[in-house]
């Protein structure tokens, strides 16, 4: 069944309305329902997701305290029991890594990559405001990284959004102009690419300690030498991955004829109605995913991958009259 899109949405350039429809889905995910999280890892502990108890005040020992809070160095210094207090954790920050660079402005069938990234992007941003909690993020454009601070209520949510709108059209603008001539297109294709590493070191810099970090990407750029770096900014955050693909990169494609493309960095033309011509492209997706299911799965990083042929909502079971249809890899 051939998939419709969204409401408000075109595929390729971005409205605020198309991402302003993910705010009225959050209930979805809303306590005491599944959370997201469950949508996207198959399992999630609790509600309060990496929440902790932040110290409040020291005060002296009453009964029925629990003797694990006593704080022995201020019971020492007095000489009368005291009691650590603590009050719950309540707001955390989120910060997205939004991949708009240039492999990710690609798509064969429904979406643009950079599309189902934004109105991922979207959906999170309002479940986070919904959840009272301060909502940021990095915006990759491949050649530049856009940071915009955690804030809290609507005004983080919407920040995101205007932003992701006018820099994912305005690459959109210059994709198309640069593809009048072949030799504007490879200018456009080899302009200079920042490397992943650069990314992680600005996420180290612009997270508060204790933030949820989520990695919306097709993580072409990255690769085992940012593992240490990874790593860093693993031991005080916790990280999810959402990997976001397209058919045509597995060789998955009816069409048969050859066709001038682009991996974001390199143009050639293909001939698919080769077998050879798709079963290469398999190949290398399936070499790519086997590495990034390995870096996840050698630092505990839980990691979904989402296709860009299919609407977001069918793909987290939010839309009855769709069914999910290849998100997972097999």
């Amino acid at each position: 069944m051939e998939q419709k899109l969204p409401p408000f949405a075109n595929g390729v350039s971005l409205n605020l309305k198309e991402l302003l429809y993910y705010k009225s889905h959050t209930v979805h995910w809303q306590p005491p329902n599944k959370s997201l999280w469950s949508q996207l890892n198959g399992s999630h502990n609790s509600n309060q997701k990496g929440r902790g108890m932040n110290f409040a005040e020291v005060r002296q020992y009453q009964a029925g305290d629990d003797i694990r809070s006593i704080d022995w160095r201020v019971t020492a210094r007095t000489g009368k029991a005291h009691t650590k207090l603590f009050t719950e954790e309540r707001e955390q920050p989120v910060i997205l890594y939004i991949d708009l660079s240039a492999s990710m402005r690609f798509g064969s069938q429904l979406l643009f990559k950079t599309v189902q990234c934004a109105h991922l992007a979207s959906l999170l941003s309002w479940l986070t405001v919904e959840q009272k909690d301060r909502i940021g993020a990095l915006i990759d454009m491949g050649d530049q990284l856009i940071e915009v601070k955690p804030t809290a209520r609507q005004q983080g949510a919407l920040h995101i959004s205007h932003q992701l709108v006018q820099l994912n059209n305005q690459a959109f603008e210059q994709w198309q102009q640069a593809q009048q001539t072949k030799s504007q297109f490879k200018t456009f294709t080899q302009l200079k690419t920042l490397p992943f590493k650069q990314v992680l070191q600005t996420l180290h810099r612009m997270c508060p300690k204790g933030s949820d970090i989520i990695f919306i990407s097709d993580f072409k750029r990255l690769d085992l030498d940012a593992k240490p770096l990874l790593n860093q900014l693993r031991q005080h955050n916790r990280l999810q991955f959402v990997h976001i693909f397209d058919p045509l990169e597995m060789g998955n494609t009816e069409f048969r004829g050859s066709e001038y493309v682009t991996n974001g960095e390199h143009t050639r033309w293909l001939n698919f109605g080769q077998k050879n011509t798709r079963n290469q492209l398999k190949n290398r997706y399936t070499e790519h995913l086997n590495q990034l299911e390995k870096i996840c799965k050698s630092m505990a990083i839980p990691m979904r991958s989402l296709t860009c042929a299919e609407p977001l909502l069918s793909q987290l079971g939010a839309s009855s009259s769709s069914t999910q249809q290849g998100a997972n890899h097999e």
